[in-house]
């Protein structure tokens, strides 16, 4: 099962490196990972996501909280939460219906056309199912690159991760 788990963690050089190297020294994998510093400046928030069953998230978050970098963490799969994506995407469009082809996709799955030159630069947030949805129906486009910031993810209601 995928799980997505939010960790407040020391803001200082290393952090990373222990978090990542816990997982690759155990083989578990790394989904995706963001990472930056909260409101306060000495603390920054990660997002990771990772797949397995139950006994070997129970297994990495008892590892992550061994850290001593790691303030908290919380496994947001437990319950309700939001989580989002961002993409941008280069496309090709070197003819009239193609941009009006382009420009309609965008509109439907409201993103924004954020440069023009030969090419489109589209941005795009929601599920990472949307983003794959829009990259399907780019599918007779001429994609020149591809980047997606891997997923964040946050608490619904009362459930939060603070100091």
């Amino acid at each position: 099962m995928r799980h997505t788990i939010s960790l407040l963690l020391e803001n200082e050089s290393g952090a990373l490196s222990r978090v990542s190297g816990l997982f690759s020294a155990r083989g578990y994998n790394i989904e995706s990972l963001t990472v930056a510093a909260t409101e306060d400046p000495t603390v920054s928030r990660m997002t990771l996501v990772t797949r397995g069953s139950d006994n070997i998230i129970e297994q990495i978050t008892k590892q992550l909280n061994k850290l001593v970098d790691v303030i908290k963490l919380i496994d947001l799969t437990e319950g309700l939460h939001i989580e989002r994506e961002l993409l941008l995407v280069k496309i090709n469009v070197p003819t009239s219906n193609q941009r009006e082809e382009i420009k309609r996709l965008v509109d439907i799955f409201r993103g924004k056309i954020i440069d023009v030159s030969n090419n489109y630069t589209v941005e795009l947030t929601g599920t990472p199912h949307k983003l794959d949805a829009f990259i399907k129906a780019l599918e007779n486009m001429k994609i020149q690159e591809v980047v997606r910031s891997g997923i964040l993810g946050i608490g619904r209601g009362d459930k939060n991760l603070h100091l």
